[in-house]
C-alpha cells in the first residue's frame, strides 16, 4: 500500500517540485498540497495522511504550530510531521523537535533524501538531513542546558546501546546489523525504551540522549 503523502509549503514550485519526485517513486503517492498552515492543519486531520511535509515558514498558521497541532504532546493521535528547512541553522528547528516532528530536511537535500525521509518517517523512524544532524544537536543541547531526569526504571546495557546509536542517526537495519541482533529485537528495546523514558519517537530519544550528555 502506498505511502500518502501532504506537502504544506507556500511556495508552488517547491510543492511542484516535491510532487513530481514523489509520484515517481512506486510506494509513495501525494494525497493533497497546503499552501498556509492553516490549510495543513485542516487537510491533514481530515485525510490523516501518513506523512506530512511541513514547511517552517507559512502564511496564517506557521510550521511550527502547524506541527504542534498535528503532532504535539497534547494530541491524542499524533501524525508524523518531517519538518522541511531552508536554512540549516534556524533556531526553529529546534522548536519543531520539541513540537513533536519526528525530523526534519532541507530542501536542497535532494530528490532521493527527500524520498528516503518519507519512507522513514511511515516506518516510525526519523530522517535527518546528515550534514547537519550532529551540529544542530549539539547545539541544540548547548542552548537548552537543561537535564532531563533519569528514568524511574533504569535502562539496560542493550537499551543504552541502542539510544546511542539513535542518537547518532543510525537507522533500525544500521543499529541490528551494529548489535548483531534481529530487526523487531530492535524496534523491541525501542519500544521499552520510550516507555522508560515516557518519549513518543526515536527524535525525542536521540534529544534526551543530548541532554543527559550520553553524546559528544
Amino acid at each position: 500500500m502506498a505511502v500518502r503523502v501532504l506537502i504544506a509549503d507556500d511556495q508552488v514550485l517547491v510543492r511542484t517540485g516535491f510532487r513530481l519526485v514523489l509520484d515517481a517513486a512506486p510506494d509513495i503517492e501525494v494525497i493533497a498540497e497546503a499552501a498556509d498552515g492553516e490549510a495543513a492543519v485542516r487537510l491533514a486531520q481530515r485525510l490523516r495522511p501518513d506523512v506530512t511535509l511541513m514547511d517552517i515558514r507559512m502564511p496564517k498558521v506557521n510550521g511550527l504550530r502547524a506541527t504542534e497541532l498535528l503532532a504535539g504532546p497534547a494530541v491524542a493521535q499524533p501524525l508524523r510531521v518531517v519538518v522541511v528547512t531552508t536554512y540549516d541553522a534556524d533556531e526553529n528547528v529546534y522548536a519543531a523537535l520539541l513540537g513533536g516532528a519526528c525530523g526534519f530536511l532541507l530542501k536542497d537535500a535532494g530528490p532521493r533524501m527527500l524520498v528516503d525521509a518519507v519512507r522513514a518517517a511511515a516506518n516510525g523512524e526519523a530522517m535527518v538531513s546528515p550534514s547537519v544532524t550532529v551540529r544542530l544537536l549539539a547545539q541544540f543541547t548547548e542552548k537548552v542546558r537543561r537535564r532531563s531526569q533519569p528514568p524511574a526504571t533504569p535502562l539496560t546495557d542493550r537499551e543504552s546501546d541502542v539510544v546511542l546509536a539513535v542518537a547518532r542517526g543510525r537507522t533500525n537495519a544500521e543499529i541490528a546489523g551494529d548489535l548483531r541482533v534481529s530487526l523487531s529485537t530492535v524496534k523491541t528495546h525501542l519500544t521499552s525504551v520510550q516507555r522508560k523514558l515516557e518519549l513518543r519517537n526515536r527524535t525525542e530519544i536521540a534529544v534526551w540522549a543530548w541532554r543527559q550528555g550520553l553524546v559528544s
